[in-house]
Parts: structure tokens; C-alpha cells; sequence
């Protein structure tokens, strides 16, 4: 009797403890819903992203295209106003005009395609908030840029604003009405070659609370 009694107490410890991870289990995985596969390979392509400036013969096809738009306009913006405006350039004349006009963008005459980055002042925050545009075309491009890198594509952010200049001429170029600034020329196709990324980690560039470097890391 005694050593039925003993079988018991030791099967419903047994019970709770497996009950016990299994609860802890479920909590850490609604947590943290992202497949650790898919986090690591995210940020492997934010590590390895890198401007590439010479490109192959192969197009890009329409379905890639739509699927770097997407990622662009999956960005952040301030109040969600999405003050976004893409141009896409697939037309080779233009392709060569901009590589001939800027210095800094001759790899658009190699380019299979240009995506001009465009911020629409009407629909942004209202005085000085205006000027958000500016991150929220930011945050799309780089997803643009990260995406691209995903997808074995090579890509380089080419600046257009705030130079008075290029903004002028890139509003030419592209019939922009006075609205639409241009911010930058992502120039896009498939690497000719293998490209080796930089490392720009550097933890000088950190503080934390306060800039005084002697401000304790960690509050206990």
C-alpha cells in the first residue's frame, strides 16, 4: 500500500513538472513567434548588404520588381502618412542620361534599372513635421536596399537630395511636378562579380544614458 502511495506522489510530480515546460515552452514561443531560421537570415542580410556598382546582362524580371516595391513600401513612416513616391526607370536612354550627367552614378549605363525615391510634400506632417518626409523615403530605401541584397540582387543608393542641383535636374529629367523631391537613385541589377561587404562595426560610436563615456553601462 505504502509503495502504491509512494508511485503516486512520484507520477504527480512527474505531472507537474512536465506540465511546468511545457507552459514555459509555449510562453517563450509566443514571445518570440519568429522562426530563429528566419531571424538569422534577416540580419545575415543586413550584414552582408553591400553597394555594388557593376552588373551583369541579366534582367530583372516584373515579379522581383513588384516584390523590392513591396519591401520599400513596407517602411515605417511618421503618422503613417507614407509620403513615398517611386519612379521606376527601365528605359535605357534614360538609364545612360543619368550615368552621363552624374559622376557619382556612372553604374546606371550598366544598370538593368533605376529606382528614383521620391517624397510628396503634400501629404506630410504639417510644419516643421514636414520635413519627415525625409526619414520615412530613408526607410524605404534601405529596405529597398535590403530586400534587393535578399533577392541576389546587387544594388547602390545613389544621393540626390539635398543638392539643389540634382534635384533640379533629376525634376527634369523625370517630369516631377514641384511637389515630388527626388532623394535618391537606387541603381539595380545582378552583381558581375562577388562583392566582400565592410565592416563598420564600431563600438566607439556608442553611449549609453548619457554621452559622458564614464556613465555606467548598466543601472543596478
Amino acid at each position: 500500500m505504502k509503495n502504491s502511495s509512494y508511485l503516486i506522489i512520484l507520477l504527480a510530480l512527474g505531472l507537474v513538472f512536465t506540465s511546468y515546460k511545457w507552459i514555459s515552452s509555449g510562453s517563450s514561443d509566443s514571445a518570440d513567434p519568429v522562426p530563429a531560421n528566419v531571424q538569422s537570415s534577416t540580419i545575415s542580410d543586413i550584414m552582408t548588404r553591400t553597394s555594388v556598382r557593376a552588373y551583369s546582362d541579366r534582367d530583372i524580371s516584373e515579379n522581383t520588381m513588384d516584390t523590392l516595391l513591396h519591401a520599400a513600401m513596407a517602411a515605417p513612416s511618421a503618422a503613417n502618412k507614407q509620403p513615398w513616391r517611386i519612379v521606376v526607370i527601365n528605359d535605357k536612354k534614360i538609364l545612360d542620361t543619368i550615368g552621363e550627367r552624374f559622376s557619382s552614378m556612372t553604374m546606371a549605363k550598366q544598370a538593368r534599372r533605376a529606382v528614383v525615391m521620391c517624397g510628396d510634400t503634400t501629404v506630410t506632417l504639417p510644419g516643421l513635421g514636414t520635413e519627415y518626409w525625409i526619414q520615412d523615403v530613408s526607410a524605404a530605401t534601405e529596405n529597398l536596399l535590403i530586400a534587393a541584397h535578399a533577392m541576389g540582387l546587387g544594388a547602390v543608393w545613389c544621393g540626390i537630395y539635398p543638392m539643389p542641383e540634382r534635384v533640379s535636374e533629376f525634376s527634369e529629367l523625370l517630369k516631377l511636378p514641384n511637389h515630388i523631391i527626388p532623394m535618391a537613385c537606387v541603381c539595380l541589377g545582378y552583381p558581375a562579380a562577388e562583392t566582400t561587404p565592410k565592416d563598420k562595426w564600431n563600438p566607439q560610436h556608442i553611449r549609453y544614458n548619457q554621452w559622458r563615456r564614464d556613465y555606467p553601462r548598466e543601472i543596478r
